[in-house]
């Protein structure tokens, strides 16, 4: 049976991930700062799972997801980082504390995570999935600070695809549209926006489920993917065609 770790796995896109993962057959390690959540939806989870609370924006949590998965479960086959952090406003708006916050989980937590599990991965010739954002492709209003965060998730993701090939270890990226999860509620409360302002902004005339990304993650990271590294696959609803 393989094993995914998946950051950011008690919300969201990472929460439905897991589901997806587990109804394959899949152990999972799911990474989330906060034990309530994970306690929260517990009951939702049916299958091989283990919580292991930890900061992906620390270098040692990093090692120490690795240590736990491979003492769970003998080894990790994928890894999914998809734990992240939202924000938006004016550059003028930005401090050195926040301009830090989005940095260490974005970017540098997916860095280290990637680093952390290198080894293993190389050992089960597995794969690595990133989540970035149509922000990452292209410019989104008042939001330069995330925007960076995640093109910067982009242009690492091609960059280990390439440093990891010769090993046959696959690193591919999902970059999602406006999904509808907990972090995008938040974002509509803080900007007094309805869905609806979302939707017209889309081809498809709607904006996307956290389980229309589980499916492309899961994509990315099966056999069907096999002669596929080195992608940024847009789940947007033809936001960015």
């Amino acid at each position: 049976m393989k094993t995914a770790v998946i950051t950011g796995g008690t919300s969201g896109i990472g929460l439905a991930t897991t589901k997806k993962f587990l109804s394959e057959n899949y152990n999972c390690v799911l990474v989330g700062r906060s034990e309530k959540k994970f306690i929260a939806i517990k009951n939702e989870l049916f299958g091989n799972f283990e919580f292991f609370s930890a900061d992906v924006g620390k270098i040692s949590d990093c090692e120490k997801i690795l240590k736990f998965a491979v003492e769970k479960f003998g080894g990790v086959d994928v890894l999914i980082n998809s734990a992240g952090i939202y924000t938006e406003g004016a550059i003028n708006s930005v401090d050195e504390k926040i301009f830090d916050e989005i940095f260490k989980t974005n970017v540098k937590g997916t860095f280290f995570m990637c680093r952390a599990c290198v080894d293993e991965l190389i050992k089960t010739k597995g794969t690595i999935v990133n989540i970035s954002s149509d922000a990452g492709f292209h410019g989104n209003y008042f939001c330069a600070l995330y925007s960076a965060s995640k093109g910067a998730v982009i242009a690492f993701t091609k960059s280990l695809a390439l440093e990891l090939a010769n090993f046959s270890v696959r690193v591919n990226c999902v970059a999602p549209g406006d999904i509808l999860t907990p972090m995008t509620e938040n974002q509509l409360k803080i900007s007094g926006e309805k869905i609806s302002d979302l939707e017209k902004f889309y081809p498809l005339g709607r904006i996307g489920k956290a389980e229309e990304v589980a499916e492309a993650i899961f994509f990315l990271a099966s056999e069907k993917s096999n002669f596929i590294t080195g992608e940024i696959l847009k789940v947007d609803g033809g936001l960015t065609a």
